[in-house]
């Protein structure tokens, strides 16, 4: 399959091959002059694999590793960096945190709030961290009313200033985390009145989590066909599905339930959505995109894919793939919800 399509493809010849058109209406997303541009590598771990969360007024984005082997420790452990973008050279530098596993984080009360995965001696939660040095945390919650929690892995924050987390069972399938004492569940925290409480359940492996522009509808991505312990089962999902949000008796419900995509390649990890209210997903093939309806607007690829993603200042986006640090210019229009561009 090309990966430019058909009469668009032939329309617009000069798209670099970065970037896959599958619906005209990519072009207005992707602007005159789309490029990507490798801004870090970094060969001796893992260092962008989760999290991208930008801070627009520092210009720095924050990440979380995938799990590696400390050469020091030689203890299985997962770092947070740190690229300072205004910088030259830009490099990935260590943050030193207590947060035991992060994983998913989101921009938050002038810092981040990070789901961390928890280990053997220590349990998972949410973890609000300050974007400065020297980085203090700050443990937000740690069970569910007495039961520790799987093993957090995503993270969005509602207008209302609720926290919505997911929790799939990886953690244990990858020995970093106890037999689980829930199931693979989505939870909203209030971080004023302390309530948490389960918003959805029936998923295999609940992932990715983001609002709508206008926070009617919630995307939360379940990935279980990555089963956990290094195997897929393509029987399972790798899917985004969509729920309303109803307000029932003055508080939240997640209703209507309903399939919303698929990628053709690997699992949607994290997810992200525009002011458009067009979806985006880090997929086996780099980040896809899909129109607020469902439809596959177009990718941009990326050799072995990506976990996550996040959209920076004037329609650029950095994408994280493992031991590289992408970034892709879109149209300077194009804003996620979580940082609005310059005016």
């Amino acid at each position: 399959m090309a990966s430019i399509h058909s009469s668009v493809a032939r329309a617009n010849s000069s798209i670099p091959s970065a970037f896959a058109v599958y619906n005209s209406s990519f072009l207005d997303i992707l602007g005159h002059a789309p490029k990507l541009d490798l801004l870090v590598e970094n060969n001796d771990y893992p260092f962008a694999h989760e999290a991208s969360v930008y801070i627009p007024t520092s210009d720095e984005l924050f990440m979380s590793s995938n799990m590696f082997t400390d050469p020091t420790t030689n203890k299985t452990t997962i770092k947070v960096s740190k690229v300072s973008l205004s910088k030259h050279p830009l490099t990935a530098e260590i943050v030193n945190t207590t947060i035991p596993m992060p994983n998913g984080g989101i921009n938050h009360d002038n810092g981040i709030v990070w789901t961390a995965q928890g280990d053997m001696n220590d349990k998972g939660g949410l973890f609000q961290m300050s974007a400065a040095p020297p980085y203090n945390s700050t443990l937000l919650l740690s069970t569910f009313h007495g039961r520790q929690f799987n093993s957090l892995n995503d993270v969005a924050v509602s207008d209302d200033g609720s926290i919505w987390f997911t929790d799939p069972e990886y953690g244990w399938h990858q020995g970093i985390r106890p037999k689980p004492k829930l199931p693979n569940q989505v939870y909203r925290f209030d971080p004023a009145t302390k309530d948490v409480r389960v918003v959805a359940d029936g998923f295999g492996r609940p992932n990715g989590i983001a609002f709508s522009p206008d926070q009617k509808v919630v995307y939360i991505t379940d990935t279980a066909e990555t089963v956990g312990d290094g195997t897929k089962d393509n029987s399972l999902p790798a899917a985004i599905y969509a729920f309303d949000v109803t307000i029932a008796h003055g508080q939240p419900f997640l209703t209507n339930r309903r399939f919303f995509a698929m990628p053709g390649e690997g699992i949607p990890d994290g997810i992200k959505v525009d002011t458009d209210g067009n979806v985006y997903a880090g997929c086996g093939d780099g980040v896809n995109v899909w129109s607020p309806g469902g439809v596959l607007l177009g990718k941009v690829l990326v050799k072995d894919g990506a976990s996550n993603f996040s959209f920076g200042l004037d329609g650029r986006m950095f994408i994280l793939n493992e031991n590289k640090l992408y970034a892709a210019q879109l149209n300077r229009r194009v804003q996620g919800t979580l940082v609005k561009s310059r005016k």
